[in-house]
């Protein structure tokens, strides 16, 4: 099959060209997200024809929302050009999203059937697209992930580490749960869905896959700071938990995975055990 990855520059689309180049199992098209800036429909379905893809993967719109990036509408725009063009030439569209859909509000977690309830600009930007590729494309995949972390590029981790490296006191919120994900995590995952649909599985829809752990950002910095140390040294201040409101709420936005788990047979891995390799190599990276 030949597939195509919309956003490779992300920290997910990195991994994700890496996973699929290592098993060598499909062709490759990799388009960076500037390239994909699109400024018409037209533009949008010459790019995907070109690249003749059977599976379109578009991490666009995940990599802006745990980049800390602004969602604007035409990046939704974007995703229903690629949703039409993928649904003209018979493609599967893949739109990786983020549990950032949900507000957290719920005293469980969140499955596949419960409605995105983010009243967030990112939020509402979120829904939209995904709303827009269940519309305009039949063949759909909608995987919404737990907030993707790794080496490099803009995710909680860099911002962390950096934020250490350069001696400044972390502010953390410590009301908001969730279930990280790393990058090559999310990259097995979706390479997997790729693979059951070469083999011809028609299982569209939604599918919701985070890590096996909760973690508050305090948490996990907490991970972070405890691998860390063996690089650099810091502060005992160098994570500084955020004082809340008397009251603020308890959020939650982990993710209910037993639907792809019993689909796909693809199963949670916990987090922790991707951060000390992730630690290092942002420390070489550095080097």
């Amino acid at each position: 099959m030949r597939v195509l990855i919309v956003g490779s520059d992300s920290p997910l689309g990195r991994a994700l060209t890496e996973q699929f180049e290592e098993s060598g199992r499909h062709e490759l098209e990799c388009l960076t997200r500037s390239a994909a800036r699109w400024k018409s429909e037209r533009q949008a379905k010459k790019m995907v024809r070109r690249a003749s893809a059977d599976v379109v993967v578009d991490v666009r719109m995940q990599a802006a929302a745990d980049g800390g990036q602004d969602i604007v509408e035409e990046d939704v725009k974007r995703s229903q050009w690629v949703a039409k063009a993928c649904q003209r030439d018979k493609a599967c569209h893949l739109l990786v999203t983020s549990a950032r859909v949900f507000s957290g509000e719920l005293d469980r977690q969140y499955n596949e059937d419960d409605e995105p309830d983010n009243d967030s600009d990112a939020g509402v930007m979120l829904a939209a697209a995904e709303q827009l590729v269940q519309q305009y494309c039949e063949r759909h995949l909608i995987l919404r992930l737990g907030r993707v972390f790794a080496s490099d590029g803009a995710n909680l981790v860099t911002r962390i580490l950096g934020d250490m490296v350069r001696g400044e006191n972390l502010v953390l919120d410590n009301n908001l749960r969730g279930c990280p994900v790393a990058s090559a995590d999310g990259a097995r995952v979706i390479a997997a869905l790729v693979d059951q649909v070469s083999a011809g599985a028609h299982l569209w829809g939604i599918y919701h896959y985070c890590s096996s752990e909760t973690a508050t950002y305090y948490e996990f910095a907490e991970a972070i700071l405890a691998s860390a140390s063996q690089f650099s040294e810091f502060g005992a201040a160098a994570v500084e938990l955020q004082q809340l409101e008397p009251g603020a709420p308890s959020l939650n936005r982990s993710l209910e995975c037993s639907k792809i788990r019993n689909t796909f047979a693809i199963k949670q891995q916990p987090w922790r055990k991707a951060i000390a390799g992730l630690v290092k190599l942002y420390f070489e990276q550095q080097k």
